[in-house]
């Protein structure tokens, strides 16, 4: 009987599951990719740390970015996001008058941004302090050498954590129906509500987030393998005596 009502759903309620399935990816994926970018700003501002030649107007705005970073991140790892859709959404429901399907996915970039941002500062804290001086020997400025050497060896040591932000995403997504986004989880409760088959309909949109979990895991997987199979390169610097010979190691297929 009980897998009998999950055909029926299925076959009456498949297109609003599947209409569920999709506005899910378009908020997890968008909120991930936009959340990405977010945290390669914050993460690689914070990061950098600044030289003897770096003026005093240059040290005050770095201090100023450093607190209100801090808060951001503070303020949106620290509560619910359920908690933040809401309040963003009603509170600039009037100023620009958004639909819901918009406030969703900048809740979840501004949510996965403050998540990024520490991922992406690890990841940069992790390379090779040795890369960044070889960098700079040869003449590269510090924006040059986190772009072409720290932050694509940053990305690619946080990428498993990077991932695993977009199937959170994925399933996190679901406390967007607050907002009354017509995602899975708000589709699954409409649907349960109207067959009064609260346990086949759940179990069905259990194992939807179970197959969406599953592909973007197996897609991942697959990204990290090939980007852990790229050759190194080595570029030597001009002094290459026996015992002072440096290197940077720049990951093939990354250079500018």
């Amino acid at each position: 009987m009980f897998f009998k009502n999950c055909a029926e759903i299925l076959s009456v309620y498949g297109t609003s599951l599947l209409v569920g399935v999709r506005t899910t990816l378009i908020v997890s994926l968008s909120g991930t990719a936009f959340g990405l970018i977010l945290g390669l700003i914050v993460g690689g501002l914070r990061a950098v740390k600044l030289d003897f030649t770096a003026s005093p107007a240059v040290r005050i705005l770095k201090g100023i970015f450093d607190v209100i970073a801090n808060i951001y991140i503070t303020l949106f790892r620290g509560t619910p996001m359920m908690v933040q859709a809401v309040f963003i959404y009603y509170a600039l429901l009037h100023v620009i008058h958004w639909n819901t399907l918009t406030a969703a996915i900048v809740v979840i970039s501004i949510n996965t941004g403050a998540y990024m941002a520490e991922i992406i500062r690890s990841g940069i804290q992790a390379v090779d302090p040795g890369q960044t001086e070889a960098a700079r020997s040869l003449g590269m400025s510090n924006a040059e050498t986190m772009r072409a050497v720290v932050l694509p060896q940053a990305i690619r040591n946080a990428f498993p954590a990077i991932g695993n932000e977009l199937i959170v995403n994925i399933k996190d997504s679901s406390v967007l129906m607050i907002i009354s986004i017509t995602e899975l989880m708000f589709q699954a409760k409409s649907i349960a509500g109207s067959t009064f088959h609260f346990t086949e309909t759940y179990f069905i949109e259990a194992m939807i987030y179970l197959l969406l979990t599953s592909i973007a895991s197996l897609i991942l997987n697959m990204i990290e393998k090939k980007m852990n199979h790229k050759a190194d390169l080595s570029v030597p610097m001009s002094d290459t005596t026996p015992e002072n010979s440096k290197f940077i190691h720049i990951r093939s297929g990354e250079r500018g």
